[in-house]
């Protein structure tokens, strides 16, 4: 698939961003036939009650549609989460709303939750019913949704027989109104009636991993608030963190005056600091998954080392190709025997206090 990826991307690079997703999506459908390969041991985490076989997660927004949840595991992915999925159908934004910046590897979009609805995502995700590997469904609103927390609940309740995990995203910055529901007040009501929900949906499918996925943008006022509703609702654990509708001034790429949430590189340094605030003001009650700006082994060390658990990887895959997968855990595996450490949890947060609070 690496090679395969070297020859295609000149063409996939040459089309709109947008079209040239849809292409790579049909390339990986092939994917699904190849044998699995293994991981060294090291590198396997233990979380929210699940089994990663390594730490590292395709994030929600790749694969929209659950069309490929099992080519993106047998690539190398430790875990791959799915959607966002609404309710009902809805096209999202008007395109064009995909943006390259490559001079800085980065990429805007201004998707507002395109989905295909939950009864096709559903279709596609129960017929991989009984198969392993870890696939996480990241749920959502419909932007016209009289209740928004009707939607989150519905998600659970659908899902919960072919969901290893859920995550409620209250983050994305390009459905109007969304990121209100990260207010105290009104996220402990919501995270109260999604808890009900998966409770109750445990009886038939099992309880399942419950997880809040938040904004880079808080304040730190607002995270010390998240994160007090979240520990007193007992969520399983916290996404850190979505895009971002900041702009770094040393942006080059002329699509950077494009609106939408910006991810790639050039959020790493506000995600990783989000990141390691999180980290702290969790105080181990819960683990946490790291996103945002992950381009190579040292990135991704240095936010295990801030703070995460597991990772998730997007926008440098659009880059760098399935081929960064291995070269990102063969430096983890490096780093590892160069410091004798046995675990990705040995490293979990141990220099969490050493992020300054910049652009926060």
């Amino acid at each position: 698939m690496s090679g395969l990826y070297g020859l295609t991307r000149p063409l996939l690079f040459a089309l709109d961003a947008e079209k040239a997703h849809g292409a790579t999506i049909q390339l990986l459908k092939a994917a699904r036939y190849w044998p699995a390969g293994s991981d060294d041991p090291r590198l396997a985490v233990d979380a929210f009650g699940l089994h990663f076989a390594n730490p590292l997660g395709m994030g929600a927004g790749f694969d929209k549609h659950a069309e490929i949840p099992d080519s993106l595991l047998r690539i190398g992915f430790g875990f791959t989460e799915i959607g966002t999925v609404t309710p009902l159908p809805q096209s999202g934004n008007p395109q064009p709303r995909l943006f390259r910046l490559t001079q800085d590897m980065g990429v805007i979009n201004r998707f507002g939750f395109n989905s295909e609805g939950h009864r096709a995502v559903y279709k596609r995700l129960a017929a991989r019913i009984g198969k392993k590997g870890i696939v996480g469904v990241n749920i959502g609103t419909n932007k016209d949704a009289a209740d928004r927390g009707d939607d989150y609940v519905a998600g659970i309740s659908t899902f919960a027989d072919c969901a290893s995990y859920f995550t409620i995203n209250v983050s994305s910055p390009n459905t109007p109104g969304l990121r209100d529901l990260q207010q105290a007040q009104v996220l402990d009501d919501l995270l109260a009636r999604v808890l009900e929900a998966r409770d109750i949906a445990a009886g038939r499918a099992g309880r399942k991993p419950v997880l809040l996925k938040i904004a880079p943008d808080l304040t730190l006022a607002d995270l010390d608030d998240v994160v007090r509703v979240s520990r007193q609702r007992q969520i399983d654990g916290m996404i850190v963190a979505n895009t971002t509708v900041t702009r770094p001034a040393y942006l080059r790429s002329p699509e950077r005056a494009q609106s939408g949430g910006l991810s790639g590189k050039p959020l790493f340094e506000l995600s990783t600091t989000m990141l390691a605030e999180t980290f702290k003001r969790v105080e181990n009650q819960f683990p946490l998954i790291g996103a945002g700006g992950i381009h190579d082994a040292q990135s991704t060390i240095d936010k295990i080392e801030a703070g995460a658990s597991l990772l998730q990887l997007y926008s440098a895959i659009v880059f760098e190709g399935p081929a960064l997968i291995g070269k990102i855990k063969k430096g983890l595996l490096d780093h590892m025997q160069s410091n004798t450490i046995s675990s990705i949890s040995a490293m979990t947060g141990v220099r969490a206090h050493e992020w300054p609070r910049k652009r926060i």
